[in-house]
């Protein structure tokens, strides 16, 4: 793939074409935190609101069947995206409520097991079982497990990030106690990607569940969750071109019928009596109340985009543009790159310090030059301790960035330890 797919594309991107500060021609390298959106999504939503709104699966009138079809609809192409089945798809408004849905639906377990409920007592969880995590995790995905253990007793465990940046995968750390194992696809600082395979073999070994966080590979390279054999994974829609408000969570069939509801209220019952309600089974128990349906069928719309650039594609035009930055970065004296230094087992972004110089202050002049990167912890404060990192500059690439973008980046990187006096 050349280097040119970036410049085919920046045209369907009207926010590229912005001025920063009025002067510089905009380069994006933020995608990591929040993608941009192309004019299709955009005219997703807003032909949703002009023409199909209404709510779903309430109205027996005309709009309501269109709207309902509609997010079936666009339930059924982002499910197929990921290698699922419609109905294992749970709509959410972010990655991190998806993650909390399993948390706290297993706390809700363990506390109606507690109370007498013999349904749930495969899910429940105590004091002789163990969570596992990684330390490259994201905040949305330790701090409800530490939660969960902190209620219920069970023991928090980590698997560790080796020299490289890269995850050691201590087979030891499962056991029989074993009850949850909760880890990144893609680490959202140091860029490395997870043997999800390895993991889930150990897992399956002492019949754990293990749940993904894949908000940075689902925009980026080809999924199949079935495949990989998860329990459950979560995901953002805005981080692959969809809209903000609107998230993703797999539950596999096990899951999706032993797991008991963590919102309440309308759509998700069976029957509702004032003595006491039953719930549904499918995957409308985890929707309750007027889901965000506009954002719905922006992101189906998303999904049409990337499958027509070809996710192969975006793929290897990422990890050109990730290793001539790298490439670029690790000739430049002062400048610490946190995590693998090559391509193996590493995806489209790159943090880094600049020796004496802050990240904020790294961030304000490469604004300065046009450069949108992100600076701080990446809500990943406990890794960037380890790391020895107060915090860190990122720069994330996707299918509108160009070689001219990492060109201009890295001469603005260039530039900083001068204009710091710090060289």
């Amino acid at each position: 793939m050349t280097l040119d797919l970036g410049q085919e594309l920046k045209d369907d991107f009207p926010i590229l074409s912005h001025k920063v500060r009025g002067v510089s021609d905009l380069v994006y390298l933020d995608s990591a935190a929040t993608s941009q959106k192309p004019k299709v999504v955009i005219a997703a939503e807003s032909n949703f609101y002009t023409s199909t709104n209404a709510t779903v699966h309430r109205s027996g009138h005309e709009l309501g069947e269109l709207a309902s079809a509609a997010y079936e609809a666009a339930r059924e192409n982002i499910a197929r995206f990921v290698g699922i089945e419609p109905g294992n798809l749970i709509f959410t408004k972010n990655a991190t409520e998806g993650i909390n849905l399993v948390a706290y639906a297993v706390l809700n377990a363990t506390l109606l097991a507690k109370s007498g409920d013999k349904r749930y007592n495969k899910l429940a969880i105590g004091a002789e079982d163990s969570i596992v995590i990684t330390e490259m995790e994201h905040h949305a995905n330790i701090v409800p497990w530490q939660h969960l253990a902190q209620v219920t007793g069970a023991r928090l465990e980590y698997l560790k990030v080796d020299e490289s940046g890269r995850l050691d995968i201590d087979e030891s750390k499962f056991s029989k106690s074993t009850k949850i194992v909760a880890i990144t696809h893609q680490s959202n600082v140091l860029g490395s990607v997870t043997d999800v395979a390895k993991i889930v073999r150990f897992a399956n070994k002492v019949g754990a569940m293990v749940v993904l966080d894949a908000c940075q590979s689902v925009p980026h390279f080809n999924v199949d969750f079935k495949l990989l054999g998860v329990s459950a994974a979560a995901w953002s829609g805005h981080k692959m071109l969809g809209p903000t408000g609107v998230g993703c969570l797999y539950l596999n069939d096990e899951l999706l019928g032993e797991l008991p509801p963590f919102l309440l209220g309308g759509n998700m019952i069976e029957n509702v009596t004032y003595e006491s309600s039953t719930f549904r089974s499918d995957n409308a128990k985890f929707e309750a109340g007027t889901m965000n349906i506009a954002q719905v069928v922006g992101l189906s719309a998303a999904v049409d985009y990337l499958k027509n650039v070809g996710m192969n594609v975006i793929h290897e035009h990422v990890r050109e543009l990730t290793g001539a930055a790298l490439k670029g970065m690790l000739s430049m004296p002062g400048i610490r790159i946190l995590g693998p230094t090559d391509l193996t087992d590493r995806e489209g972004l790159v943090s880094f310090e600049v020796d004496g110089v802050h990240p904020h202050d790294v961030s304000q002049f490469l604004d300065s030059k046009g450069v949108a990167v992100r600076a701080g912890h990446h809500c990943a404060w406990p890794l960037h301790r380890k790391l020895g990192a107060v915090a860190s500059s990122r720069a994330s690439f996707y299918l509108y960035n160009t070689k001219e973008d990492v060109d201009v980046f890295l001469a603005a990187l260039d530039q900083i330890r001068d204009y710091f006096k710090v060289a």
